[in-house]
């Protein structure tokens, strides 16, 4: 036991931080999110993907880099026009590079947690009408199938899709990412499908060869919607059909097959019963929101960060608080499993990042000493990156990269995680410099979970 340890996660506690594909990778240039960034106006710096952070090539240093931190687990994502470039069409030479990538972290001693769908798709699928399509579920399952028969004796822990509330809302609702659609009803067709390709996933997984060994999940983002104005009923209306839309749909739908209101009305998905065996947990920020009858598109929610708090590069709120309360709800509506899939700051100068990780982890031990299984905590980002519609402008890494040149260097923030890993744990020196209102819990207070 060290001495000046507030709390020890565990020696079975997975740490690390997150990639995906196509913001790394570099040249995937088959896919939806490659043929829309060539369309001046989409990326908001005027940017393209291009060779990314050329992790395709660079991932034996980047991995060893991450490991020498302390990492003991990494969270990537699979590029599904990679692995099937044409509908039927399996590419041995992308297995072969993901099975290299695979070997080679559990050669360094780290835990891949494989994502097999991270907003991506390949055109030939985005062509056919994406996940809007009459046989996206079905192509879906083939194409988990081949990934877990070729690829499963190296992965244990597998996610379906990662947020699949983000992807629904951003490209088929609010009409910001491919293929711009402004439909909430496309909306929720899109996530009834993603319900059912995670169910299929899920199941040919479970029942492969490697199987027995394998624990499959989603990586919901989950928000905070606090209304405005406690008082008002139309305020809390106004948070409340948020909070049942994006946080708890998707979820619900996976553990008993209900699909109901406000996205959906007596739709019964039983082929999703039962299909969590963890739930990855996304979290970010919280909203305050007040009601507006002029957004129906939005379930009449208006959205905006709490005044006077401190606000990332993306203008979102840091409240390290917020991550508690989606734990303790996600547990108590659930009893899964729980993975902290990502976390993190947009942070440029790494002005913030050190104060929020240790204020996030300190809200994470909070739970996990009320009894909740928590057990992981993957930061987002391993490094910079490509951040979808943002282009490069967003730095969320703890290792900062130059485009320019690819080279690496490790913020502050990165040797700070690292001290936490090497003892499994938050430091009281820790906690009282970056997140003193979290010290009276560590002693038996009341905690940090202020308004």
């Amino acid at each position: 036991m060290v001495s000046d340890l507030a709390h020890d996660f565990g020696d079975d506690f997975l740490w690390g931080a997150a990639t995906a594909a196509h913001q790394v990778e570099g040249n995937n240039t088959n896919n939806d999110w490659w043929r829309w960034e060539q369309i001046p106006g989409n990326i908001a710096d005027g940017t393209r993907s291009g060779l990314a952070c050329d992790h395709y090539n660079r991932f034996p240093e980047d991995f060893a880099q991450w490991r020498g931190m302390g990492h003991n687990a990494h969270r990537l994502s699979l590029e599904w026009s990679r692995i099937e470039p044409s509908p039927g069409v399996y590419d041995s030479q992308a297995i072969d590079h993901y099975r290299k990538v695979l070997g080679t972290l559990r050669g360094l001693g780290m835990e891949p947690m494989v994502t097999l769908h991270h907003f991506t798709n390949p055109l030939w699928l985005a062509d056919r009408g994406g996940w809007e399509s009459e046989d996206v579920v079905e192509r879906f399952r083939l194409y988990s199938r081949h990934c877990i028969d070729t690829l499963g004796d190296l992965v244990h822990l597998w996610v379906t899709i990662n947020e699949p509330n983000v992807y629904a809302y951003h490209s088929y609702t609010a009409g910001l990412w491919p293929p711009q659609k402004k439909d909430l009803g496309a909306g929720a067709h899109v996530l009834r499908n993603m319900v059912r390709g995670h169910a299929a996933a899920y199941r040919e997984i479970r029942q492969s060869a490697n199987g027995p060994a394998a624990k499959v999940g989603v990586a919901q983002h989950l928000r905070v919607f606090q209304p405005w104005r406690p008082w008002s009923p139309l305020d809390r209306l106004a948070a409340a059909l948020p909070d049942r839309a994006f946080n708890h749909w998707f979820l619900r739908a996976c553990t008993d097959g209900r699909a109901g209101f406000p996205l959906g009305f007596r739709h019964q998905l039983p082929e999703a019963v039962g299909t969590l065996d963890f739930i990855g947990v996304n979290y970010y920020s919280r909203d305050m929101v007040a009601f507006t009858p002029w957004a129906p598109g939005e379930l009449f929610a208006r959205t905006f960060p709490a005044p006077g708090r401190p606000i990332s590069d993306f203008g979102m709120e840091l409240y390290p608080p917020g991550l508690y309360r989606v734990i303790r709800d996600t547990w108590d509506s659930y009893r899964r499993p729980i993975y902290i899939t990502e976390n993190g700051v947009a942070d440029g100068v790494d002005q913030f990042r050190p104060a929020a990780l240790i204020g996030h982890l300190a809200e994470a031990a909070r739970a996990q000493r009320e009894g909740i299984d928590i057990r992981g905590y993957l930061h987002w980002s391993s490094m910079d990156n490509f951040e979808w519609s943002a282009g490069y402008k967003m730095r969320f890494g703890l290792v900062e990269v130059d485009f320019d040149t690819q080279e690496r260097k490790p913020r502050p923030s990165a040797t700070l995680y690292s001290e936490v890993i090497r003892r499994h744990g938050l430091g009281w020196a820790q906690v009282e410099k970056f997140y003193p209102s979290g010290l009276p819990y560590f002693v038996g207070g009341a905690g940090s979970s202020s308004e």
